[in-house]
């Protein structure tokens, strides 16, 4: 197995289109533009990238970025061992040497001086340097970045500076619309169309609280999970406690609006 086909999506994940995104995805990529995705918490960023890596053909190496990251973990470092030294890539220049989709999910945790290292991939210059090494990596044509983030747990501590968001093409997405929704909860747990429906309803409810008691509503991966739970036996109103309420809030008034919610529409 080459270092490419590792890396490569080998089974189509069940992606919904809500718009023209894929179209638009295909045009950046054939450009070898840089994308950004914004939206919300579980609204399907990442499988989004997922599906286009597998229609596209092409490997792809997903970093979920924390605080913590440095430059080095992106881009690589030397390790001793036995024989001395040797130098390890990162996943950033392993992206970049075999031509892979190199997708940075919730880019705002990383530090502002780890992100910068991702410059001179996003321009003309398409090239990678890497100081400890001495060597200044040219990406391979077929490499392209795509980075993520929730743009509602934006603040002026975590968020991305102008110089890289004008680096980038960008994607606005959102929870799907109602009808959509419940397509997806059947055609990832085989749920029936109902019980989609029934899910979705309690989804928005939650939703209309967002600023008002709730930093974020119930994600479409949530009610995948609530799927989920209901199709494996577990009676409904429990799935959605344990699924959908108890995950996002430990005010116990807000529990207490979601669990009537939920009586009321599995009443």
């Amino acid at each position: 197995m080459t270092d490419k086909d590792q890396y490569k999506v080998k089974k189509e994940p069940f992606y919904q289109a809500q718009s023209d995104e894929v179209a638009l995805y295909e045009a950046a990529y054939s450009a070898r533009l840089p994308v950004m995705i914004k939206g919300p918490t579980g609204c399907g960023k990442s499988r989004f990238v997922e599906y286009m890596a597998w229609k596209l053909g092409k490997p792809l190496i997903t970093v979920a970025c924390n605080e913590d990251m440095t430059a080095s973990d992106l881009v690589g470092r030397y390790l001793l061992d036995a024989n001395g030294t040797r130098w390890l890539d990162g996943p950033l220049t392993t992206a970049a040497r075999i031509g892979a989709i190199c997708y940075l999910d919730e880019i705002v945790e990383a530090r502002q001086d780890t992100t910068v290292v991702i410059h001179p991939l996003t321009d003309h210059r398409r090239t990678l340097p890497l100081d400890k090494k001495g060597e200044l990596l040219e990406a391979h044509p077929d490499f392209q970045m795509v980075i993520s983030y929730n743009p509602g747990y934006q603040s002026l501590l975590k968020d991305l500076k102008q110089s890289t968001k004008q680096r980038f093409t960008a994607f606005d997405f959102a929870y799907p619309p109602a009808d959509v929704e419940a397509q997806i909860l059947g055609k990832e747990t085989g749920i029936e169309a109902e019980l989609s429906a029934q899910l979705v309803k309690i989804g928005q409810a939650a939703r209309n609280l967002k600023g008002h008691g709730l930093d974020e509503g119930i994600s479409t991966r949530l009610l995948v999970y609530a799927a989920t739970l209901i199709k494996g036996g577990v009676p409904p109103r429990a799935a959605c406690r344990m699924a959908l309420v108890r995950p996002i809030t430990d005010d116990a008034d807000i529990r207490d609006t979601l669990d009537h919610a939920i009586d009321a529409v599995f009443g």
